[in-house]
């Protein structure tokens, strides 16, 4: 039985990759620093996992000679970044990606938990959900965020612990995410993979997720189908990963 979906946060529940982008050049600036991330140059650190390791490997990589003094500015660095972060996402920049409300209020009203398992930082978690679900009506039963895991994706920890706090099997629950190092993550925790392809993975190879799409779609705008499983009408429905769901489990039976 389908008892949890599990989603990514960044990418995956929203398109928040540039936002963090533009937080992390506002503190540049602020801070003096003469540095500035193009899109096209975040997607090639997107490749390392959470915002601070992303810090660190830029750090070591394109400023080795100032990496201590730099190093011991890294939590004003990221601070302030994250400051910068919430007051985009406040002005309108933090809106879910297509079929992911629809998708959770089939699993509201199916009895199928919710849980987010990401490397963002949980303040970043709670401003989504704030901004989207108002009211105190947030969705998601369980969250394990940021540096709740001793290792990063692709390392299946963030993973395994949301499974653990939902208390199920990997087998009774599907994952969402939308880069490479999220699917491995996922797959290493025994979770199987649908993949919705972000802004800043285009050219991330989804291999392992059983189906891979733009979107989760919605009615009358239906998503691009990738590779994989095909769903009806291009729209991924409660219904449809209940069925999906219940014949990976004979099959692997």
């Amino acid at each position: 039985m389908l008892k949890a979906l599990i989603f990514d946060v960044d990418g995956t529940l929203a398109e928040t990759e540039d936002l963090h982008r533009q937080g992390f050049n506002r503190a540049f600036q602020a801070l003096g620093l003469p540095w500035h991330w193009s899109p096209e140059f975040y997607a090639e650190l997107l490749k390392v996992m959470g915002g601070k390791e992303r810090l660190v490997h830029y750090i070591e990589r394109f400023h080795p000679e100032e990496a201590e003094a730099l190093k011991a500015r890294m939590p004003e660095i990221h601070d302030l970044k994250t400051r910068f972060y919430g007051e985009l996402a406040q002005s309108g920049g933090l809106s879910l990606r297509p079929g992911v409300r629809r998708l959770v209020e089939q699993a509201q009203d199916g009895g199928v938990r919710l849980a987010v398992a990401t490397t963002t930082s949980r303040p970043n978690i709670d401003l989504l959900l704030r901004l989207n679900f108002p009211d105190g009506a947030q969705p998601f039963d369980v969250i394990a965020a940021g540096d709740e895991a001793a290792q990063k994706k692709p390392a299946p920890d963030i993973f395994a612990l949301a499974v653990h706090r939902l208390g199920i099997d990997p087998s009774e629950a599907i994952a969402f995410e939308d880069s490479a190092a999220g699917i491995r993550s996922a797959l290493a925790a025994g979770l199987p993979v649908l993949a919705t392809r972000s802004r800043y993975t285009k050219s991330h190879r989804l291999d392992g997720a059983f189906s891979a799409v733009s979107d989760l779609g919605e009615p009358g705008a239906p998503h691009e189908h990738l590779q994989g499983h095909v769903w009806p009408d291009g729209v991924v429905t409660l219904d449809a990963l209940r069925t999906w769901h219940a014949g990976h489990l004979r099959g692997a039976a």
